[in-house]
């Protein structure tokens, strides 16, 4: 390859060897050694989020996790920690069964779509900023995710009793009921489990993302990125 390239400038001049490293780039890009990098870097980021998800005490520790906490639950748990603070700590922890609980629902649905990505993706990955790949990964399975472990986040949920004790301790509030789609004074279980898979689903998307965008240097340069 190097010799073709300085055969090349010696020719034509130096604008050829951008134009034929350009070329070499694209066409590695749209290969199959392309979208092998690509899938690699996906089915990592995948087993890294399936790491902490099976473990319960990372789930917990982990900042990712924790910004993926929809608002709505954000502001029940506020006005929890005014009243019950320990009841938030119950919640996040019931939160983290559950992520056990349903790992291994998540993990085959996202590598399967990881094993689906074609060449277009690629390309778009390439010509995308970083993250594009977990772009692309979440857009093709947030929803099944979430369709796929909110009746198992609901039955975990309810196991532990959480949403009986959060209307005790919230009687008479309007916040849940408004929220969660219950009355002035309650709310119903399918409204917090749903809430709970948005943060499980966005929570592995941000981990998955953090490794790709840590290794896209490394694993990606060979692309051009």
């Amino acid at each position: 390859m190097k010799k073709y390239i300085i055969a090349a400038s010696l020719i034509i001049g130096t604008g050829a060897i951008i134009s034929s490293v350009t070329h070499s780039c694209t066409s590695l890009a749209t290969s199959d050694i392309g979208l092998s990098i690509i899938k690699n870097i996906l089915l990592k980021g995948i087993d890294k989020g399936a790491l902490v998800y099976g473990n319960r005490d990372a789930f917990l520790q982990n900042n990712l996790v924790d910004k993926a906490l929809p608002k709505e639950l954000r502001d029940i748990n506020s006005t929890l920690e005014k009243i019950a603070p320990s009841l938030v700590k119950k919640e996040r922890e019931y939160i983290a069964d559950a992520a056990v609980y349903t790992v291994n629902i998540s993990k085959p649905i996202l590598q399967n779509a990881v094993h689906s990505l074609n060449a277009q993706d690629v390309t778009r990955i390439i010509q995308g900023e970083k993250g594009t790949a977990t772009l692309i990964l979440k857009e093709k399975t947030s929803q099944q995710l979430i369709a796929a472990i909110s009746p198992k986040v609901e039955e975990e949920l309810n196991k532990y009793g959480i949403v009986k004790t959060i209307n005790t301790a919230l009687s008479g509030s309007n916040l849940l009921g408004s929220l969660l789609g219950g009355n002035q004074s309650n709310v119903n279980a399918g409204g917090l489990s749903t809430l709970a898979s948005e943060q499980l689903v966005n929570g592995l998307f941000n981990i998955i993302e953090d490794y790709e965008i840590q290794n896209s240097k490394s694993l990606l340069g060979p692309l051009g990125k």
